[in-house]
């Protein structure tokens, strides 16, 4: 179901999808705040069908996790080494090791390029002319 074609009714069901009260997603959405109106908007039957819709496209996203990423990751890798051809192992060996860092397994090196300097006199710490 796409959007609501009433502005406000769509404002409403996406504020009740956000957990607001009915009262709450009644004012947010425009209009002048009123419990029983807000109750009955809440009842109208394409509002609670786009507030179903919503949550749904929210569980959906909710499942969508490292440890399912891994899983689906491991699976290509599985899939790749029972070929036993090259391009295919190599497809492997990359899934494997994204599996590998997006579990913090394997870090990427990273240098620094530091340099230290030390003052080869007091005068060159001290900024000028000492007294000694």
């Amino acid at each position: 179901m796409p959007a609501l074609s009433n502005p406000k009714h769509e404002r409403f069901a996406q504020a009740l999808a956000k957990g607001k009260s009915q009262a709450e997603a009644y004012a947010e959405a425009g209009y002048k705040p009123s419990e029983p109106n807000a109750s009955r908007l809440t009842s109208n039957d394409k509002v609670q069908k786009r507030v179903a819709e919503i949550l749904d496209r929210a569980a959906t996203r909710a499942e969508i996790t490292v440890a399912s990423i891994t899983d689906r990751l491991l699976a290509i890798a599985a899939r790749a080494e029972k070929s036993r051809e090259a391009p295919m192992l190599q497809a492997a060996r990359a899934s494997l090791m994204d599996a590998a860092k997006l579990n913090g397994l394997v870090v990427d090196k990273s240098s620094i390029d530091a340099r230290v300097t030390t003052p080869k006199t007091l005068n060159d710490f001290y900024g000028g002319e000492s007294d000694a």
